[in-house]
Parts: C-alpha cells; sequence; structure tokens
C-alpha cells in the first residue's frame, strides 16, 4: 500500500519543481522530502524524478504515478471530509419502483434531504423484482416494491388497485385475435400477471412495445399500441380502464411493501416513516 504522506510529498515535489519549495508546502526539511520520495521509488521500485541543477521533473513512471496520487489524496481529503463533517448521518440507499418515482415523491425525499443536511441520500428507481433482490444483497438500506399480495415481512403493507387499460382516443379491439401487450422488461409482476390472465382465459398475446420507463410505456399506451397493466397512481387522463365487461378480468392482487435491512440506521428508519406517510396518503386516495 502506497504511503498517503510520501505520495503528498511527492505531488509538492512535481508542483512547486524542487524539494526546497515542496518542504515548504508539507512542513519538511529538503532534507525530509529527499528521503520520503527515495522512500517512495523503493516502494515502487523506480525512479520518479530527474534530479538536475536547475529543477526537477517526472520520470515516465512518475508521470504515471501522479494522475493516481493526485486521485489518492484527493479521496482521502473526501473521506475524511464525510467522516469528520457536524453532524455526519452516513448514507441512505433507497429503492423506489418507477411509478412512485413519477408521483410526487421526489419532493418528499427532497425535503427529507434538506432537513437532514448530514445525510447522503441513495435512490434508485427500479423494477420490484431487482429492488428486492438488492435489498436481499445488502445493496440497499430500504426499499419500496410491489409484490404478490400475503407475502410476509416488511415495516407496512399496502394493497395495491391495478388496471388494464388501452388509449382512450385509440382504443385497442378486444376481440382482436392476439393481444398487443405494453410493459416492462421480462421480470416485472405487472407483466407476468397480465401474461398468466391471458393465458388463463386461452386469449392469444404478443408483446407490441417493451421498456423499462414508465414513461414510456404510458405513452404507448396513449398511442394506441397495445394494453398494459398500470397501478392506479399510474393511469392517466389520455388512458382508458378496461374491465370484465370489455372481456378482461381483474388481475391477481398486489400490494406495496416498505422493508428496511436487518440493520437499518436511525436515519434509514426515520425516512422510512416518512414513506410510511406517504404511502398512507396515496392509499387514502385512491380509497
Amino acid at each position: 500500500m502506497l504511503d498517503l504522506e510520501l505520495l503528498r510529498s511527492f505531488v509538492s515535489v512535481v508542483d512547486s519543481g524542487g524539494f526546497t519549495r515542496a518542504g515548504e508546502r508539507v512542513h519538511r526539511t529538503q532534507s525530509t522530502v529527499s528521503q520520503q520520495i527515495k522512500r517512495l521509488e523503493e516502494d515502487v521500485g523506480q525512479p520518479l524524478l530527474n534530479r538536475t541543477a536547475k529543477d526537477v521533473t517526472p520520470t515516465e513512471a512518475g508521470e504515471r504515478l501522479l494522475s493516481y496520487a493526485r486521485r489518492l489524496l484527493s479521496l482521502a481529503e473526501e473521506a475524511r471530509d464525510v467522516v469528520t463533517r457536524p453532524g455526519n448521518e452516513g448514507a441512505v440507499r433507497l429503492g423506489i419502483p418507477e411509478d412512485f418515482a413519477a408521483y410526487r415523491l421526489a419532493k418528499l425525499l427532497a425535503s427529507f434531504s434538506r432537513s437532514h443536511p448530514g445525510l447522503r441520500l441513495d435512490v434508485r428507481a427500479d423494477q420490484s423484482t431487482y429492488l428486492k433482490r438488492d435489498l436481499e444483497r445488502g445493496e440497499l438500506d430500504l426499499a419500496l416494491f410491489k409484490r404478490a399480495a400475503g407475502e410476509k415481512g416488511g415495516i407496512a403493507v399496502w394493497s395495491e388497485r391495478v388496471h388494464w387499460v388501452t388509449s382512450k382516443s385509440h382504443p385497442i379491439d378486444a376481440k382482436i385475435g392476439s393481444v398487443p401487450l405494453i410493459g416492462f422488461p421480462v421480470g416485472c409482476l405487472y407483466r407476468a400477471g397480465a401474461i398468466h390472465a391471458l393465458e388463463t382465459a386461452g386469449r392469444p398475446w404478443h408483446m407490441a412495445y417493451t421498456s423499462s420507463s414508465l414513461a414510456g410505456i404510458q405513452a404507448a399506451v396513449a398511442a394506441g399500441m397495445g394494453l398494459s397493466i398500470l397501478s392506479e397512481i399510474a393511469v392517466q387522463a389520455d388512458h382508458r380502464v378496461l374491465t370484465a365487461k370489455d372481456g378482461f378480468a381483474p388481475i391477481d392482487r398486489t400490494e406495496v411493501a416498505l422493508v428496511a435491512s436487518p440493520d437499518a440506521s436511525p436515519a434509514t428508519l426515520r425516512l422510512a416513516d416518512r414513506l410510511a406517510e406517504f404511502c398512507d396518503n396515496v392509499q387514502a386516495k385512491a380509497a
């Protein structure tokens, strides 16, 4: 492992062009700086500086090391700042589904960040299957995700209403042979539910549009490219909800679960309380 003090002296020598001026920068004598450079050269096994009577310049190996040295010193300063900053609360890694990301949740998260200036919030919007997996792997501290109704575990759980939707202006004919589906990539709970419902009813289907973006799916439905399943909060004014009268039976029940890692920090649990309150309000409006 390279010694940061030696790297600091090396960078100072290169930047100042000499040992004396470098010593002034790092508050060391010229001889101490010279000894530090000698130790660093022994560590890497190559000469790092060309020494002349007029100035000191880096060798080819020194030039290669210089950029790494600057990055290592910068990271060390950043780490020291994060650890010693007054009121530091660490970081919270949060996972949320895309429809919640688009449904005023960003305002809540921004407000929470402002009220906790010592906290670093790392938010990722993704498919629920990946959020659940990454939480179990320890790659997330807190996750809000969709799952089949009745599964165990979680700080709080809310039942979810989902709907078959088509375009209001360009509706898909429900009597067509193969049903064109619009949805997220393989692994999406809604996509699997739609396919299961159609196959149970003996109806042929095909994927007409696949997108990892909720906005893309909403736009494709509105344009009349096919049918999709959306949560109630994701249904837009230019969508029409289909019912059993249209030939589309209700989808298996799903729920939204808020789950924290077993070793969740106090900051993570405070954020969980805010998210639970938010979901309670969403549920009340949907009722």
